[in-house]
């Protein structure tokens, strides 16, 4: 039996001030993981869902990264207002959120239709 249904990462890593790539974490990725944990508790899904701080998921050039497994669904440019939303549609009601979709071939590659 699975201990969770569902394992939400958001990349909380730190880059230098100067790396071209930015970082999740100076974007919002800590508010964004704190409101993602804060739903999950609200909605009753502690059981079923983890929301769990990550290391350098190596995409921090498209904004605070997602990834939500076992999909392997990746989002990138995650904001605050967009949480909600991961949570109703991908999360409750395994609809991914195709607008979050990070593009780049090396992401998503199952989940774009070409």
């Amino acid at each position: 039996m699975k201990r969770f249904e569902k394992h939400i990462f958001i990349c909380e890593n730190k880059r230098p001030p100067d790396d071209p790539k930015g970082c999740c974490s100076d974007k919002g990725s800590p508010e964004i993981k704190a409101k993602f944990k804060q739903r999950i508790k609200e909605l009753g899904l502690k059981s079923e869902v983890r929301a769990n701080t990550s290391g350098c998921l190596d995409a921090c050039e498209f904004g605070v990264t997602v990834v939500v497994y076992p999909e392997q669904i990746w989002y990138g440019g995650v904001t605050l207002n967009d949480v909600e939303e991961i949570l109703q549609s991908h999360i409750i009601n395994n609809k991914p959120v195709e607008r979050l979709f990070i593009k780049h071939p090396n992401f998503n590659k199952d989940a774009i239709k070409i």
